[in-house]
């Protein structure tokens, strides 16, 4: 089926066959380039960055670091009642939503950096075509929220994706579908902590498919990682949707010199350990624990208190 944009011409809506019907295809065509936002292409690369976090900071060694699936922010208030007793230095959030009709139409990074007076950037994973209004696109990414200066940022969008949530054209774009352009990333931000500088790897991996895509999706975090040099901590978190604590991508992980911080432990109510933490480098870690008490997502956050080696 070809790629249509806003551009392209579109006569092939009016009904042209003998019987005065629009063939299925150039239908589906029609209802996709409906449904498709002008500009909204441009989000793969793009970065969103703000906040409001002092850029000259104390001296500072250790911090305290909360990993969490939000859940899209559909349950906001809690989401930030649960991090406000945090009382953290560095977010790594998944699933957050920006613009979307089901939390709200409010661009939930932002207003988390406003409300706790943090830096953030945000990366979209996915264009949701069944979330958008009138007056803008909807995305689902993820973010990373710092009291600490974000020096840069990066995304690493994996070239192995599922297919499962692409549009169809025998799918409406309704909410209910979850249809979607995009795919997963990892969103690498340097956090500047203390004299030192830290990298930190915001990752969520498919929940659809089998195990080995996620392997080739941690693969690709971890290759990037190694373009640092040994000497830069590295922080990786977030959902990675395995399957037990023994998945390949857990082992794929340690393989490449990472500690887990946290891990292995249930991190949603039906008990899957989908929520990681891992370090390398010259970080110490304490304090680690999954929040089960939290019901503000369908996640339990996960929280680690990291030193900076001077």
């Amino acid at each position: 089926m070809p790629r249509f944009t806003r551009e392209t011409p579109v006569p092939i809506c009016r009904t042209g066959s003998p019987s005065g019907l629009t063939p299925p295809v150039l239908l589906a065509a029609c209802l996709a380039l409906a449904a498709f936002p002008a500009g909204a292409e441009d989000f793969r690369d793009r970065i969103w960055r703000g906040g409001s976090a002092a850029e000259a900071q104390e001296e500072r060694n250790d911090f305290r670091l909360v990993s969490w699936n939000i859940e899209r922010g559909q349950q906001l208030e809690g989401v930030a009642a649960a991090l406000g007793r945090e009382t953290a230095d560095i977010l790594l959030l998944q699933e957050v939503d920006r613009n979307a009709r089901r939390s709200g139409s409010v661009d939930i990074a932002e207003d988390l950096a406003r409300r706790f007076k943090m830096n953030y950037v945000f990366a979209a994973e996915f264009l949701e075509l069944g979330q958008k209004t009138s007056a803008s696109p909807a995305y689902q990414g993820q973010a990373v929220l710092a009291s600490l200066p974000i020096r840069s940022a990066s995304i690493v969008r994996f070239t192995h994706q599922s297919d499962y949530w692409r549009p169809r054209w025998f799918i409406p774009n309704w909410a209910v579908f979850q249809r979607r352009v995009g795919g997963r990333l990892a969103l690498a931000a340097e956090i500047q902590a203390g004299r030192r500088a830290i990298v930190v790897y915001n990752v969520h991996l498919e929940s659809r498919g089998p195990e080995a895509v996620r392997l080739r999706q941690m693969q690709e975090v971890l290759a990037h990682a190694l373009k640092h040099s040994g000497a830069m901590p590295i922080v990786i978190a977030g959902d990675l949707n395995v399957a037990s604590a023994s998945s390949p991508v857990i082992q794929a992980i340690l393989e490449a010199g990472f500690r887990t911080a946290v891990g292995g432990q249930a991190t949603t109510a039906r008990g899957a350990p989908l929520d990681w933490i891992f370090v390398r480098g010259d970080l110490g870690f304490s304090d680690g624990s999954v929040k089960s008490e939290v019901r503000a997502s369908d996640h339990y956050p996960v929280t680690v208190r990291i030193s900076v080696g001077r």
